[in-house]
């Protein structure tokens, strides 16, 4: 059997959540043009309060103070990949960073990332690859979302790939091209919510399953006019401060009342998508992301769902790194030339291959 190199790179994925830093050691190869991957040590590295309220607050920064972030968070960034690879001894090819999107505003041309490359690769001495969205940006597309042609190139065993994270998005094969786009409110409202009250989030959504459906915010959020737009679409955090968190605070109801209503609407959402789309009778939904970890939402989406399509959850390394493990594919894709971001799903004029690589100073 063929095998190629294999290679051994490390993923970055910082998410809109804020929870923090995902690493991802993987080994990536190719077996009779099949691409295979192995998850072989992962770490999270939680954000101190500091770290959240500066990344969270980055939106707001002046120019030149948002750019001396973004060479302060490469370094930091680089000091965290360092650690782990001296602690564990890992052998590394390189490093690929998705960096944290702090503008993401593609409608005017611009999607931004903090996480300077050449920091990173400075203060932890390996190659860097990031950012992955700018040329596709640049050909008119929206940047994102990236995951796609992971899913096809390590998931495409499902009908469906959803990923729950801050935002929820779904991607899918149709008549021979991947379809993806950002369906909308996952994890950001219901952590929204439960950090007005000082919890960092619903553990399981036990708390949402305690609550009862408020009909009135449950229609502003289904009534919201990003579900009705066509896709490729993609929404970032400007969109859920300007739209969502007003009807929220509105609602002035229960912490619970609030969360298992954001379920409620989060899981029409996703049914309403997978069920216009599958083309058979019982399709499968492949779920990853921390909403993956949250029971209540698992089961109200099973729910609502019915027998048309079954949630499938895999490993919980899988469910907790598998964007960190998608932009170490892109890493690979971008180092053997080959295609990373699809137009077919961000709307750009044609394929193109992301990333830019940085050499750490000698």
């Amino acid at each position: 059997m063929h095998q190629s190199k294999t290679y051994k790179t490390l993923g970055l994925m910082s998410g809109t959540s804020l929870d923090g830093l995902d690493l991802a050691y993987c080994h990536i190869w190719q077996t009779e043009n099949r691409w295979q991957y192995d998850i072989k040590k992962t770490k999270s590295v939680a954000y101190d309060d500091d770290m959240r309220d500066k990344l969270k607050n980055s939106i707001y920064l002046p120019a030149d103070e948002l750019l001396i972030f973004h060479n302060i968070y490469g370094t930091w960034l680089g000091k965290q990949v360092k650690a782990f690879v001296s602690d564990l001894n890992l052998s590394v090819d390189f490093v690929s960073s998705h960096g944290h999107t702090t503008h993401h505003q593609p409608q005017k041309g611009i999607t931004f990332q903090i996480g300077s490359g050449q920091h990173l690769a400075n203060a932890c001495g390996l190659k860097t690859i990031c950012d992955f969205r700018a040329n596709d940006v640049a050909l008119g597309g929206q940047g994102a979302p990236l995951v796609p042609i992971g899913d096809r190139l390590f998931f495409g065993g499902y009908d469906f790939c959803l990923n729950l994270g801050g935002i929820a998005n779904i991607s899918f094969e149709k008549e021979g091209q991947r379809i993806a786009y950002d369906i909308g409110l996952a994890n950001m409202i219901l952590n929204h919510i439960t950090q007005q009250h000082r919890l960092p989030y619903d553990a399981g959504g036990r708390l949402a399953r305690s609550g009862k459906i408020n009909s009135d915010l449950l229609q502003k959020l289904n009534a919201l006019e990003f579900y009705r737009l066509p896709f490729p679409k993609s929404v970032g955090y400007e969109w859920f401060v300007q739209e969502v968190v007003p009807s929220v605070t509105e609602a002035k109801d229960s912490m619970e009342n609030l969360l298992h209503t954001a379920i409620h609407h989060i899981c029409e959402q996703i049914a309403a998508q997978v069920l216009n789309n599958t083309q058979k009778p019982a399709s499968s939904l492949l779920v990853t992301g921390g909403g993956a970890l949250n029971d209540f939402l698992m089961e109200t989406l099973q729910k609502k769902l019915g027998n048309r399509a079954e949630v499938v959850l895999p490993s919980k390394t899988v469910i907790e790194y598998k964007e960190a493990l998608i932009f170490a594919l892109m890493g690979v894709l971008r180092w053997e030339g080959k295609i990373n971001c699809l137009s077919s799903v961000t709307g750009a004029k044609r394929d193109c291959t992301g990333g830019v690589l940085y050499l750490p100073s000698f």
